[in-house]
């Protein structure tokens, strides 16, 4: 609604017929206008365009998102939240290749790559420190002269005053050369003498002097011979860790692209109490959220109270939130650069921004099991190999007195509707005002592997007896085991004839102690470690 200043007569004119009945006044009580009145030809304009787009994404899914990534580039919010969108169409967004990508955002359907998954790349002009003249002169040494081979290669081929060092220092931090060597920190070490040898290579030639192998017609002996092989390397080095890799990407691309440290967490999360920051939009009230902390702003308030205001963001928005003193006296140690966490509060709206209100943050992670048993040497039948199990977990100190253990079959863990089944009867039966007293954990039993699959302390029971009796009710394997005053052999003992296990197994209770008792912690620790001991 508009409100009406002043008004004109113009007489008798000729107007557009907007659909609505003869001599109609817009104008409404107290001088309001109603508006947004399209006219026929405007809302056909509208219904045709939304065709459109709706068939491109629909039949041309990855070349529709390409040219939205593209058209958008420069709203880190809105380029955040179609990647997302992309995850969820099953389109992998992957950092820029010196070899496949375009100045923009690069479309590589199944159909063009052979491969089981959509692609979209990063195009080179996403890439921080990288100018418009070298990326001309990238592409244009491409499509002269065909793919870059290696570092060397590349060097020589381009401009070196155009592709300067910081140019080419981003490309290798970004990921762009990982397929042609995966190992970042060890370009970057190379990337000074590489730089130098090209550049006396480019006097040679334009002194006419020339490289032996060039004067050999890249022949030596009969075999062909590698130009770059006097390209200097420097001692070798590991390559960055996850951690350092991610957060280079983040600076120089401005987003996590090879790997999210939400993205796990986020897919895993079964919890319909925890939303995405999208959906704030339409929650009221308290909320939990599962975000990573992008920066901190520290307060002091005039009492001398500390307090934070927090740029937090997942894979669908960013946005604020407040820590108040009181809050931030409990949570204040988890308050640092980059932490994972899990985030109660209230919803605070002022228009179109929406910030939240802390009551209480915990340190979240992801726990990957990777295969507990492993066959005896001679069995040479075919081996299930279980797929990693992840498990999101908050830290919390537990008194254990009995462990109740699932048998569950390869076909259970692939059958969804079994596996919420099992979880709302151990939600059902979980003590929701403390911790319970009696662990749950799993075993997948395969016919020559077998794996331990621990389950989230929030699932934990009081009364082991009757959960076992329920759960044998509702068709699953369940057992019983006391651990207070039982050896760690006694108990795997035990589990292994009540369960019925392999008869290979027993031959870890005479030729690995430790591994036993590894397991059995392993099973009953809630969040102490993050990878099983063996």
């Amino acid at each position: 609604m508009v409100k009406i200043i002043t008004k004109k007569s113009l007489g008798t004119q000729e107007v557009y017929d907007i659909g609505v009945e003869k001599d109609h006044n817009f104008t409404l009580e107290n001088s309001l206008v109603a508006s947004n009145c399209f006219n026929k030809s405007h809302s056909m304009a509208y219904a045709y365009i939304t065709y459109q787009t709706a068939y491109l994404k629909a039949n041309f899914p990855v070349e529709y998102m390409a040219a939205l990534l593209t058209a958008n580039s420069g709203d880190q919010e809105k380029v955040q939240r179609y990647i997302t969108n992309c995850l969820k169409l099953k389109i992998d967004v992957e950092p820029p290749d010196i070899n496949g990508s375009e100045l923009t955002f690069t479309p590589l359907p199944m159909e063009m790559t052979k491969g089981e998954k959509h692609k979209i790349l990063f195009g080179i002009s996403a890439v921080k420190n990288v100018g418009e003249g070298a990326i001309e002169n990238i592409l244009e040494a491409r499509q002269e002269g065909g793919d870059f081979k290696s570092l060397p290669d590349l060097c020589d081929r381009v401009n070196l005053h155009s592709v300067n060092r910081r140019a080419l220092e981003a490309l290798i931090q970004c990921g762009a050369f990982d397929k042609i060597d995966h190992n970042r920190q060890q370009l970057v070490n190379d990337l000074e003498g590489v730089i130098k040898w090209a550049q006396d290579r480019k006097k040679d030639r334009e002194s006419g002097q020339g490289n032996l192998f060039d004067l050999l017609g890249d022949t030596s002996f009969g075999k062909s011979a590698n130009k770059y092989e006097s390209a200097p390397k420097s001692k070798t080095v590991k390559d960055f860790d996850k951690q350092e890799k991610l957060r280079l990407e983040k600076e120089l691309l401005g987003f996590y692209v090879s790997e999210h440290p939400l993205k796990n967490l986020l897919q895993m999360n079964q919890d319909p109490d925890v939303v995405t920051l999208e959906q704030l939009e339409d929650k009221k009230g308290k909320v939990s959220v599962i975000v990573m902390i992008s920066a901190i702003k520290p307060v002091v308030t005039k009492k001398g109270e500390k307090m934070a205001i927090l740029q937090i963001e997942d894979l669908t928005h960013q946005i604020k939130a407040v820590v108040f003193p009181k809050t931030y006296e409990q949570v204040g140690s988890h308050i640092t650069d980059n932490a994972v966490l899990l985030i109660s509060g209230k919803i605070e709206k002022d228009g179109e921004e929406i910030q939240i209100i802390v009551d209480d943050a915990k340190p979240v992670k992801a726990v990957e099991m990777s295969e507990e048993f492993k066959p005896l040497e001679n069995e040479d039948a075919e081996i299930w190999h279980p797929e990693s199990v992840k498990i999101l977990q908050v830290a919390k100190p537990v008194e254990l007195l009995q462990m109740v253990i699932v048998k569950l079959t390869p076909q259970q863990i692939k059958d969804t509707k079994s596996l919420n089944y099992l979880k709302a009867i151990l939600q059902e039966l979980s003590n929701r005002g403390g911790d319970g007293s009696v662990s749950v954990a799993g075993i997948v039993v395969g016919e020559y592997s077998c794996q331990p699959l621990r389950i989230s302390s929030q699932l934990w029971v009081q009364d082991g007896e009757e959960t076992v009796s329920r759960l044998k009710s509702a068709g699953f394997d369940a057992r019983i085991f006391p651990l207070n005053n039982h050896g760690d052999a006694m108990v795997f003992r035990e589990m292994r004839d009540r369960l019925n296990l392999h008869s290979w197994a027993s031959c870890l209770l005479d030729t690995d102690r430790d591994r036993i008792s590894s397991y059995l912690k392993y099973l009953t620790q809630s969040s102490q470690i993050t990878a099983p001991p063996f």
